[in-house]
């Protein structure tokens, strides 16, 4: 490398250390970048290397200045360049490492009775900064080197620096090579690896063993059984009459959507919207009123998949967005399609719902894949009349924040940025409003769009933090004296979040690096919205990270778990509450039941080894009284 510096002006959010910089540290060059993530993580500003601000000119140019003095680098620069080459060394070691840790974390099964190991993420950081890549080094070749049957004398010969994998693998080798012989002449360990011929055994064994578990079920069929007491007869059917009203819902339209890519959720408010639906194979009902399902077709109620929704002032402010809440509760009970969407009532009320051409259009892309993980509209907000200056072709008309802010009581700004601040505990001096082009391009509204189901789940995630924020600082005034801040009249006063939740998906799948393409409902034909490759520099990646939304997730978690607060707290009720912690408690749980399952058992056979079976009496017998004479007496009186 025959420069004098390395200057990465790259301000793209990566996923991995960019190559390019540690091998400019590796040749001892002092290398200037952004305050990126990943670069942050490793790189320690003056020490290893310069850091400015992502998009300040300034600052990068200043710092050009000092790195460089009368024409070649400065002390300070040389001083950097050196640390940075012994940093450059271990800079991925711990990750890698810790990598590999989680991946045995994952593959390895220990069993029921041993004593399980911590887990990886309870490591204490000091451990982890110590990783460094010679422990992984592999030792100097040998050649012609005989192994001793029963010594080390390989072990004592290897020199230089090895690691504890290698010295293990060395221990493991000679523990499978090295014969144990005996004088009646016994095969060694080698002999012992199994071959061709004992997997042949092995399944042969196996399969005589199902045939013989199957002829003794088939015998047990045949012969009888003890059906057990009147009580357990009877509750054994009405169990089954319970479970058959379970299987009628399965129709024929459920059993078609299994095996197709997607899965479309019409959300609607009982009877009156029934007209409005679609139906068929690619839908599926989603209820938001009570005991408003459609007779003898396969919906859900969203109250039943989230207890929230019960409450009728939560059912209100959240609208359709607590349908998305309750299909995210537990999804993997109900939902198994690759790729899952919304489309409202609103939408055929409105003529923007699909139409078959848009249907297939919609399923081919999806299923081929060739958009990758993008997000799919069909209802535009510059065809929405709710602002009352769609038909005068404004051109201010696209802009989200002006839409937004025109149904919302011209409160959207001020209250989405306080919520973003709350949720991510920002300073108050920091502008916090994404920023939402307006480049001729439209967004989505009415809650009609698709999305792949794990980017479903992690919009999820998001919102969820989002809604929690907004509701901490407007519950108070709007449950107790019905005041919204988004809202002027009755109705909007009622459904106060509803609104702004509508348009919080374009903000996410914006900033989150997807795809937003426009799909027209009556022809099919597509059109990508807001071009991914120009938005580079305008997203706040760092905000929509998964990784970060993950561990803000996992916080809540914790502190739900472990804390119990006694105060209102909205984010525990609108979805799972899962963290590491409640994974290993449910383990141990499973463990002690377990053995308190085969203790019991154990005392129960000791018990009949002792004292014998004894069969329960099934009546009660009555011995009938006998007179001198030896008739029976009777109650009969002669008269």
């Amino acid at each position: 490398m025959s420069s004098d510096l390395v200057l990465y002006g790259s301000l793209r959010e990566e996923q991995s250390f960019p190559p390019i910089l540690i091998r400019a540290m590796s040749f001892e060059k002092p290398i200037i970048a952004p305050n990126l993530t990943i670069i942050e993580k490793h790189i320690a500003d003056q020490k290893h290397g310069f850091i400015f601000p992502a998009g300040n000119v300034g600052m990068m140019t200043k710092i050009l200045y000092s790195a460089i003095s009368h024409g070649k680098l400065s002390d300070l620069a040389c001083k950097i360049a050196s640390s940075g080459r012994s940093h450059a060394k271990n800079l991925l070691a711990s990750d890698t490492v810790l990598s590999y840790a989680e991946l045995l974390e994952k593959l390895l099964q220990f069993p029921s009775e041993s004593m399980l190991p911590k887990p990886i993420l309870s490591l204490p950081d000091e451990l982890k900064n110590a990783w460094q890549w010679h422990l992984l080094l592999e030792p100097k070749s040998h050649e012609n080197e005989q192994v001793a049957e029963g010594t080390l004398e390989r072990k004592e010969q290897l020199t230089g620096n090895s690691s504890i994998v290698f010295s293990m693998e060395e221990l493991w080798n000679i523990s499978i090579f090295s014969t144990n012989g005996s004088e009646n002449g016994s095969v060694g360990a080698r002999d012992e690896i199994p071959g061709q011929v004992d997997w042949d055994e092995q399944k042969y064994t196996e399969m005589m063993e199902e045939i013989e578990r199957r002829e003794e079920e088939e015998l047990e069929e045949r012969s009888e059984t003890l059906r057990g007491t009147w009580e357990d007869v009877y509750r054994t059917a009405r169990r089954a009459e319970r479970a058959k009203f379970e299987i009628i819902e399965r129709d024929e339209g459920e059993l078609e959507r299994t095996g197709q890519p997607l899965c479309v959720y019409e959300l609607y408010y009982g009877p009156g919207t029934w007209s409005f639906l679609r139906g068929g194979a690619l839908y599926r009902g989603l209820s938001l009123s009570a005991k408003g399902r459609r007779a003898g077709a396969d919906d859900m109620e969203a109250a039943d998949r989230l207890r929230l929704l019960n409450d009728s002032y939560y059912k209100d402010v959240l609208c359709e967005h607590g349908g998305f809440l309750a299909i995210a509760n537990r999804v993997d009970r109900i939902h198994k399609n690759p790729w899952i969407g919304f489309q409202s009532w609103r939408a055929t009320g409105r003529k923007v719902s699909l139409s078959t051409e848009a249907e297939r259009v919609l399923a081919d892309a999806v299923q081929s894949g060739n958009n990758g993980d993008a997000f799919y509209f069909w209802a535009r907000m510059d065809k929405d009349t709710r602002s009352g200056i769609a038909a005068k072709r404004d051109p201010h008309y696209n802009d989200f924040w002006s839409f937004c802010d025109t149904i919302n009581a011209g409160k959207c700004r001020v209250v989405f940025e306080n919520a973003f601040r709350q949720m991510y505990n920002l300073p108050s001096n920091l502008t916090v409003l994404p920023h939402m082009p307006i480049d001729g391009d439209s967004w989505s509204v009415l809650n009609s769009w698709v999305m792949s189901t794990p980017s479903f789940l992690e919009f999820v995630m998001f919102s969820r933090m989002f809604v929690d924020a907004l509701d901490a600082q407007h519950y108070d005034k709007h449950h107790g004296n019905g005041t919204c801040a988004l809202g002027t009249s009755k109705t909007e006063r009622k459904h106060c979040y509803c609104r702004l939740l509508e348009l919080l998906v374009n903000v996410w799948a914006y900033h989150s690096a997807r795809r937003m393409i426009y799909l027209d409902p009556q022809t099919g034909s597509m059109q990508e919205q807001h071009n991914l490759n120009d938005r580079r520099g305008q997203m706040w990646v760092k905000y929509f990270n998964f990784t970060l939304l993950k561990n803000m997730d996992e916080d809540l978690a914790e502190e739900a778990d472990d804390d119990h607060p006694d105060k209102r707290w909205l984010w525990p009720l609108t979805g799972e509450v899962h963290w590491q912690g409640i994974y290993e408690r449910e383990r141990e749980e499973r463990y002690r039941m377990k053995m308190e399952k085969k203790r019991k058992s154990k005392e129960k056979l000791l018990e009949r080894l002792k004292f014998g079976y004894k069969q329960k009496s099934l009546g009660r017998y009555t011995k009938p009284l006998f007179n001198t004479s030896g008739k029976a007496e009777s109650n009969a009186t002669d008269h």
